[in-house]
This record gives structure tokens, sequence and C-alpha cells, in this order.
């Protein structure tokens, strides 16, 4: 079984500690990207993963492309051109200080690319799960098209198709959002949709914007999830992270999912956070792991929502985990890091 994650693989540029950008005259350089970190933490626990997207032919392109296949992700169908790698400048918060992430990605080689450029009968053969993300769509009306022309052929192969709704701001407007969602929900088996995603990606109700209490709101989120099914039955599979947010650092995390009628939930962590990024991209590649092994509804949010915890203790956007790692959070049922 194999896994095809489409998105842009961007610089990504970090001030040491947790320095401001105004303060820095050094950054920490990585590589990431919603949808190369799910083809990452695919193989990392030992799952058959490629990436889809477009790169520069510079040392940078290169540079992105080793990134992806020292950890075995499958690039073959990496295209390369276009003038320059997208870049985000990563500002670590701290107690009241949120983190902040500032783009500059205009222009990349991904973000001009034409939705011609991918020939999905060729990309996507021996597929069976094409996962993206609502940041892709949000780079270009170009990359939408690509993406809806991928559902659609995804539709006529029998390939599942995965769509979290991430929703950025900085990127697009809820309407954007909402208009896009329209028109690709038709084709989608499995939606992610945490916090504000729900209203902002698919115009439903499920969150009160109070991430302080977003645990407590379990309900709403459960009714929000089932009108995603009732709104669009070709959906088998929605999944959410639910947070209660103190401070950068400190917060309880747990997830629901609804799967084929049924609604599983998972213990809740309460967790001291190195740094808060990429959690939800280490969720979906769970998710997905549990899709390719089979496993049952309690099995699958258990084995996500560890995953995406223990993405909160790795510097970086990549979750460097095995399986193995993530089963034994999965088993000690968060207790360790509840101690």
């Amino acid at each position: 079984m194999k896994v095809a994650t489409f998105g842009e693989m961007m610089l990504r540029l970090k001030p040491s500690e947790s320095k401001r950008i105004l303060q820095s005259d050094s950054f920490e350089v990585a590589y990431g990207g919603a949808e190369a970190n799910v083809a990452v933490s695919l193989a990392l626990q030992g799952d058959e993963s490629a990436y889809i997207s477009k790169l520069p032919k510079n040392l940078l392109g290169d540079s992105a492309l080793g990134t992806l296949r020292k950890f075995g992700v499958d690039t073959e169908k990496v295209h390369r051109g276009g003038s320059r790698l997208g870049i985000y400048f990563f500002e670590k918060g701290a107690s009241v200080r949120g983190t902040n992430v500032v783009y500059d990605r205009e222009g990349s080689s991904f973000a001009t690319a034409q939705s011609d450029e991918f020939e999905w009968s060729e990309i996507l053969t021996g597929v069976n799960y094409f996962y993206f993300s609502g940041i892709t769509a949000a780079i270009s009306n170009e990359l939408r098209l690509a993406i809806l022309d991928a559902c659609k052929y995804c539709g006529k192969h029998d390939i599942e198709v995965i769509f979290d709704t991430n929703f950025r701001g900085k990127m697009w407007t809820p309407d954007e959002a909402q208009a896009f969602s329209k028109k690709v929900m038709p084709y989608v088996n499995v939606v992610l949709a945490n916090d504000e995603d729900f209203e902002a990606s698919l115009g439903i109700k499920a969150f009160d914007g109070d991430m302080r209490h977003g645990l407590d709101q379990k309900d709403s989120f459960k009714a929000g999830m089932r009108e995603v099914i009732h709104q669009y039955p070709n959906c088998h599979t929605v999944a959410s992270i639910l947070r209660n947010i103190n401070s950068v650092e400190d917060s309880k995390w747990s997830a629901l999912l609804l799967r084929d009628g049924d609604f599983f939930e998972s213990v809740v962590y309460k967790l001291h956070i190195y740094e808060g990024v990429a959690s939800g991209d280490a969720f979906g590649a769970g998710l997905l792991h549990g899709f390719l092994h089979e496993f049952k509804g309690q099995e699958q949010v258990d084995y996500a929502i560890a995953a995406s915890v223990l993405k909160l203790t790795v510097s970086g956007d990549l979750n460097l985990v095995s399986e193995s790692e993530i089963r034994s959070i999965m088993q000690d049922g968060g207790s360790a890091m509840n101690r």
C-alpha cells in the first residue's frame, strides 16, 4: 500500500533559542512543509510514501530533495524547475507570546507551477492514498485546479483521498477556503479538521475559538463531524485534535475520530511542549498508518494522537520518531507525560 502527498517543501529559518526575528543575526536551517512532513513520518514508520512537488534546479532544491531521500521517501515524481525555493521564518513563542511564522514563498517554483504540469494518470499509478492540505490549495488557483484534477482521477481509480483542511489566515480568506472545499469535498474520503479549520475551511461551526477550552467543546466537535458526513456522504472518516492551550509550553491534547458512523476518543495528554509545529501533520500520518495497517478505530485514534504529541518534543518540521516509539507512548496512555 502506497501513499502519495502533494505540497510545497520550504526552507525553514529559525532564530536560535527563543529569540525574536528582530534580535537574530543567525538562523537554524531545516526543511519542511505539511505534506513533506507527512511523507517523512510515514517512511520512518515503515510505510511506502511518495512526495509530489516542484523544486528549483539549484543547490537548495537538491538539499531539500536530499532530506526527503535520506528518510526513505520516494521522490521520483518531484518536478524540477522554476527560480526559487519558498522560505518560512519560524519564531518560537514563549509563555504568553505565541509562536509566529513569516512566509517568503511568493514566486517559488511550486507557487508558480501550472496545473497541467502534473500528469496524474502517470503520477498516481500504484498509489492507494492521496494526501493534500488546505495550505497547498491556498497557494494558487493553478494548484487548486491541480488538486481537483488529482481528486477526480482518484475517484475514478479507487484511490482514497485524504484532505487536511489546515486553514492559514495569512494565505487566504475563509470565503476562498470554503469555495474550494465545496468543489473538492465530493471527492474526499477522509477529512482532518482541527479548531478553527471546521468553520474557516468547511463553513461548519464546531469550535468557538477559545483555545483554552477546546476539550470542553467535545460535543460541538462531534456535531460538526456528523455534519461533514451529512453534507458529504462520500466521506467515511473525520478526525480532529482537541486542545486546551494554557500557554505556548503547557496544554492538554486529545483526539476524536468518527469512522464509518462510530466515534472513538483518545486519552488526554498533559504536555509541556518543546516546539509547537507540525503536530497536525504527525497526526495525519499516524491516522494514515492506521489505514495502511487496518487498525480498528480505537487503535487508530490512539496511535495518531500519540504520534502527534511526540512531535511536540522534536525540533523542526519532521517527526523523527519510529513506530515503536509511538506505540510506547500510546501504550503508556500518556501517563509518563502526565506525571
